[in-house]
């Protein structure tokens, strides 16, 4: 019996004695995390699949995991087909799975720290209608039977001064105060990790590639505020750099003292999509009166002041110069049959080394060589690792954590010479990637309304790709930052000046290449007078793409001349900071492309 079927049977035996017909298993954590602690990895533990975004169901008697199209590929590569289904949420959601597998008067159960209550309410309907009950439960079934959970991490948590930060903590907990008076709320419960690092300034290593500490946070209306925080991530000095203001109480006390703000009689602001279920229960039966709303973090956060606009810009710049040292390596040896995936990843890492302020990866570079880099968030192993092949496109997608800003960048590059056929995915790819770096748009557009921008060239000749257009990314915080978003099924939250996105369209060729171009970007507000407020967007990645995959006939003169410019900024910033044979090549690179 395999690792994973006998982890399947030991859950299914859980769930027996525990009186269940099945458990849903989620893949995030008690804060509603996308990337989580070791001790968090349920999802994979049980199943092996790896992805960031999914979700599991275990019957008695069969399995499923749920997916997005990023991860068609890997699902079916990490997934035993003879223990478990797998299925696109969109396609086959995972509460009508459920419902059609679960027998009638069947018990469900659900882990409410790892839910929130829209998806409860969700499940009582999808449920009901079959006398399906959703079972509520103390305790997570997964924890039971893996006897080898690794333990909350202890890491220490540090201040983030402001110097980076570009504003003090006391001055946050100003902002947020004044949001919860105007919805007349005495305090907030603040649950996301990187909302919490970015109120009260502090950064930790808790979860790989995302510089946060495990911590809850209450945020009161008198501008005071309680971190929840186990005491051995704190020294004294961070004490000091919290200040008289902040009560520090262990992580262990969280629920209790929700509970007694509910016995209080308090107004909380919740947010019914960050914060976990077992909040709004443990406030609800205490007596809470609650208020929903955003989070009163996020959008401050967003929205980067002038201190983290230039760190992010000076990070890029460092950033740039590693990735074009480590392109230019690349380009001597893969010719040679000297790289692999793995070994792509490494050089990298090391170039990345050299630079200052490097704390940490973003997340685990994607380094996809022909048909690899058709799987969106493939992870190079061991098992998987391929060499890089003439004539083969390879596809890099990475990032750094530095102390003055996040970075995440992809390159597309040909390993030789490319097809036709490459040519033309790749120039439509950088049309639609040109359409948003040179969009304009009024005051109060979502992302959503651009995300189509990106996807006409492709949708000309019936392409398209299966992820979104454009993520937002934190100031040394997570890659992957909210609320802001270019997609088809974006968030209607309109752009603001300083929030940071990705611009990275792509086209993936199942069994045969994957293309991308993602550099990140910054709202601004134009520099002219316009008759309504219009915003823009300014580029932070400063690296070249390759012109080798480059047709010029596709591109039209506006298209050509940005191109051309954006070469020419890349040598200026980064020529100066790379050494002597990386600066020929470069040199190269960024020369002008003519029109036929």
């Amino acid at each position: 019996m395999t690792e994973h079927a006998n982890r399947l049977e030991a859950l299914r035996a859980e769930l027996k004695a525990r009186s269940l017909d099945g458990f849903v298993l989620p893949l995030t954590d008690e804060h509603m995390s996308e990337y989580v602690g070791a001790y968090a990895g349920r999802l994979a533990y049980i199943t092996g699949f790896t992805g960031s975004a999914g979700n599991g169901v275990v019957l008695l008697g069969k399995a499923s995991v749920f997916i997005d199209g990023r991860y068609t590929i890997q699902a079916a590569a990490e997934l035993d087909p003879a223990l478990f289904e797998h299925h696109l949420f969109e396609k086959y959601p995972l509460l009508k799975w459920t419902a059609d597998n679960v027998p009638e008067g069947g018990r469900v159960g659900y882990d409410p720290e790892l839910t929130t209550v829209a998806w409860e309410k969700a499940a009582r309907a999808a449920f009901d209608a079959k006398n399906i009950e959703l079972v509520a439960l103390e305790s997570n079934p997964v924890d039971a039977v893996w006897h080898d959970q690794p333990s909350e991490p202890l890491a220490p948590a540090t201040a983030h001064t402001a110097d980076h930060a570009g504003r003090d903590a006391a001055d946050k907990r100003t902002e947020v105060a004044a949001a919860l008076k105007e919805k007349r709320a005495d305090a907030a419960v603040i649950t996301m990790l990187d909302s919490v690092a970015w109120a009260f300034n502090i950064r930790g290593s808790d979860v790989m590639n995302t510089p946060v500490t495990h911590a809850f946070a209450v945020m009161h209306a008198d501008e005071t505020a309680t971190l929840f925080i186990n005491e051995k991530k704190v020294s004294s000095e961070l004490k000091q750099h919290l200040g008289n203001s902040v009560r520090i109480e262990p992580r262990t006390a969280f629920y209790d003292t929700l509970a007694s703000l509910g016995t209080s009689g308090k107004r909380v602001l919740v947010d019914p999509a960050t914060n976990n279920a077992k909040v709004f229960k443990t406030l609800e039966d205490a007596g809470a009166k609650l208020v929903e709303g955003q989070d009163p973090c996020i959008l401050p956060k967003a929205r980067k002041n002038k201190t983290e606009q230039q760190g992010s810009r000076d990070a890029h710049i460092r950033d740039g110069a590693a990735v074009s040292e480590f392109l230019h390596w690349l380009s001597v040896e893969a010719p040679k049959g000297s790289v692999d995936e793995l070994k792509a990843v490494d050089a990298l890492w090391n170039f990345r080394k050299k630079r200052g302020g490097l704390k940490d990866k973003s997340f685990d570079t994607i380094s996809g060589a022909g048909p690899n880099g058709a799987i969106v968030h493939y992870r190079v192993t061991k098992k998987t690792n391929r060499p890089l092949k003439m004539d083969e496109i390879f596809l890099v997608d990475s990032g750094g954590q530095y102390l003055d800003g996040t970075t995440d960048i992809t390159r597309t590059v040909i390993v030789g010479t490319p097809t036709d056929e490459m040519k033309d995915r790749f120039t439509r790819v950088l049309k639609g990637h040109i359409a948003i770096a040179t969009a304009r748009f009024p005051e109060g557009t979502a992302g959503m309304a651009l995300d189509a921008m990106a996807r006409r060239p492709l949708w000309d000749i019936g392409c398209d790709y299966d992820h979104g257009t454009g993520h937002g990314v934190g100031s040394f915080l997570a890659v992957h930052e909210g609320p802001q978003r270019i997609a088809k099924k974006g968030t209607d939250v309109p752009l603001e000046e300083g929030m940071i996105l990705s611009n990275e369209p792509g086209y993936y060729r199942e069994g045969a290449y994957g293309i991308r171009i993602e550099n990140l970007i910054v709202v601004q507000k134009v520099q002219e007078k316009t008759e309504r407020p219009i915003f823009e967007f300014e580029n932070l990645t400063w690296v070249p793409i390759d012109r080798n995959l480059v047709d010029v006939n596709l591109l039209d003169s506006r298209e050509l001349k940005w191109l051309n410019d954006y070469h020419a900024r890349v040598f200026e910033l980064i020529g100066p900071l790379v050494d002597d044979s990386t600066k020929e090549w470069l040199q190269v690179q960024t020369a002008p492309l003519m029109a036929a």
